[in-house]
């Protein structure tokens, strides 16, 4: 028996090796065998779809009349709106960034346009301010919409995500909640600048990568299950048979006809070529053997090169999340491959699965990144997109200049800013931005309080989501090196590679929102976790009973801790004793 097949009762090497069975069926057993190895290669989603689809749906029905109730406010442009708006302005109005200070010529900016164009889109169905400051239709809906929609759709994305990593609607249900109760996923769901995008780029890609998981082990379970079935091959030709009613001889000395050589030298060469078809097929076996089968296209990896593409079209930092999960997707190959019984699942990987691999995450998403530079190349008027004169060669000759530009800037990043912050410290929050403050006096809309009133957006994260979610990286670290769970690696990788390289730059300028792609790995840890604590199917009624009401009251925590802290989000004019009460240590203020 192969090592390829060793869940199954019979070699793939051809059908005379299979037994025959009289009575009950004699594919049973192998039946069987299938079932368990397709169930561990890739466990049966929980539920109705319908249902799962519900479920998630109503979570972000919440999250989205969260997010998009009084979007426009605080009214005017506030934080780096006063950069973005006007760059997407010009990617609308010329294809390119425009010099807002002159209103022509090209701006010299430091982020790629996908953002911007997707604030420049929503600015043209809603409204902008032109470069002149004339309003047209709704600016501040034009230029937060898309950030609105983009955030409302992470909580489904990761909804849906967290359902199929945990095969749990419950858990998937209970991920989405905690994104659309986090302070700083809904402040950067409300304001006209790009970490949103960013975020949910990540969250997107992450989504297909596991969806690329279970498709890839779905088609390597069905691929060893066909290879081992037993097959029947037609029954041999009979080398040399002789024409004639019962095998007579045809004349009478015995003589074979020609027809007869014929028919013989045909048989010959059936023969030699069944020889060879069975040699071919036994090299398949053996390559089958050791290494696993072949997988075809991965269409759902392509789509998270993709999204990694577009998410570096954002802001460069995603480069670090395409490394984690290239990571990831190779290790899960060899983890399948040695599921499927491969002899060398690591040759078997590299063989089989690394070609496709460097393309879903080297060229993949170049070809996309580059792609969001179109205006750039398409136009005349873009920064350093003439500097060495025309055609193709001088425009990628001028951009990537333009790119070496900018790694000079973020290099030298390194102006002193009141609301700039360590990344250790984004951990426990304790430098959130305030994006807009201001100060109502007495008498004036809303404010009621003799003794004046606040009005803020800060950029606070959910303390019960931040803080139990940094402290449960334990957990999941712990959780990883007992059992090797692949998710809990998930959760460490991907917050890992949004995370760690912000400390190899100790003495740049950052704030606590550069943190923000962080926040889903966050909550797919504690989501984990609430898992462990609700139990197997198969626990007792009191474990589960114990678990519930732990994870039920987290969650009650979670949405009460969303509204005390709802006003300093969303720039409502409420008492200065209120706001000062919500200002629980000196770094918030």
């Amino acid at each position: 028996m192969t090592a390829t097949t060793a869940h199954l009762p019979w070699n793939t090497s051809g059908g005379g090796d299979s037994p025959r069975v009289s009575g009950p069926d004699p594919l049973q057993p192998q039946r069987s065998r299938a079932e368990a190895l397709r169930e561990r290669l890739c466990p049966p989603m929980p539920g109705s779809p319908l249902a799962g689809w519900l479920a998630t749906l109503s979570v972000t029905v919440l999250a989205g009349l969260l997010r998009f109730w009084n979007v426009t406010q605080p009214r005017g442009v506030y934080f780096d709106e006063v950069y973005y708006t006007k760059d997407a302005w010009g990617l609308l109005t010329a294809g390119y960034e425009i010099d807002s200070k002159s209103c022509s010529g090209p701006a010299y900016v430091v982020h790629p346009p996908f953002g911007k164009w997707l604030m420049a889109a929503s600015e043209g169905l809603f409204g902008y301010t032109n470069c002149g400051g004339v309003p047209h239709g709704d600016p501040e809906l034009g230029w937060r919409f898309s950030s609105a929609l983009f955030g409302t759709l992470a909580v489904l994305v990761l909804a849906r995500a967290a359902r199929r990593m945990f095969r749990s609607t419950l858990l998937g249900c209970f991920a989405g909640l905690l994104l659309a109760m986090d302070g700083l996923e809904f402040v950067q769901s409300r304001i006209g600048i790009l970490d949103i995008f960013l975020m949910t780029g990540v969250v997107v890609a992450l989504a297909c990568l596991l969806l690329d998981r279970d498709d890839g082990r779905a088609r390597l379970a069905d691929r060893l299950i066909a290879a081992a079935t037993p097959r029947s091959g037609p029954a041999p030709p009979v080398a040399g048979g002789l024409p004639g009613a019962n095998g007579a001889q045809t004349d009478a000395d015995g003589a074979h006809s020609a027809s007869a050589v014929e028919t013989t030298a045909t048989a010959a060469e059936a023969t030699a070529a069944e020889a060879t078809a069975a040699a071919a097929a036994e090299h398949q076996d053996r390559l089958r053997e050791l290494y696993g089968p072949r997988l075809g296209l991965r269409r759902w990896r392509l789509a998270c090169g993709v999204a990694l593409g577009l998410s570096m079209g954002v802001k460069w930092s995603a480069l670090y999340t395409i490394i984690g999960f290239a990571a990831l997707a190779i290790a899960w190959d060899i983890g399948a491959r040695r599921t499927g019984g491969a002899r060398r699942p690591v040759l078997g990987a590299l063989r089989r699965d690394l070609p496709a691999w460097a393309a879903t995450f080297v060229v993949v998403p170049i070809a996309t990144f580059l792609a969001t530079w179109t205006g750039w190349f398409v136009t005349d008027g873009g920064y350093y997109r003439h500097f060495y004169g025309n055609g193709f060669g001088a425009a990628v000759h001028g951009w990537w200049k333009y790119q070496m530009a900018v790694l000079q800037f973020h290099e030298g990043l390194d102006q002193g800013h009141d609301f700039a912050s360590h990344p250790m410290s984004w951990l426990v929050m304790a430098r959130p931005v305030a994006y807009f403050y201001s100060s109502p006096a007495y008498g004036t809309p809303g404010c009621h309080d003799p003794a004046g009133c606040s009005r803020e957006v800060l950029a606070l994260g959910n303390p019960a989501v931040w803080w139990v979610g940094t402290a449960g990286l334990l957990g999941m670290l712990a959780w990883w090196a007992a059992r090797r769970d692949w998710r809990a690696a998930l959760v460490l990788v991907g917050f890992g590679s949004a995370f760690l390289p912000w400390l190899l730059f100790p003495k740049r300028t950052m704030f606590f929102f550069y943190a923000l792609p962080c926040l889903p790995f966050l909550v797919l840890g504690i989501t984990a976790l609430a898992g462990l604590a609700l139990g197997p199917r198969s626990a007792s009624d009191a474990r589960r009973l114990t678990g519930a009401l732990m994870v039920g009251v987290y969650t009650i925590v979670v949405v009460l801790l969303f509204a005390y802290f709802y006003p300093i989000l969303a720039a409502q004019v409420i008492p200065y004793s209120s706001w000062r009460a919500r200002m629980w240590f000196p770094g918030w203020i």
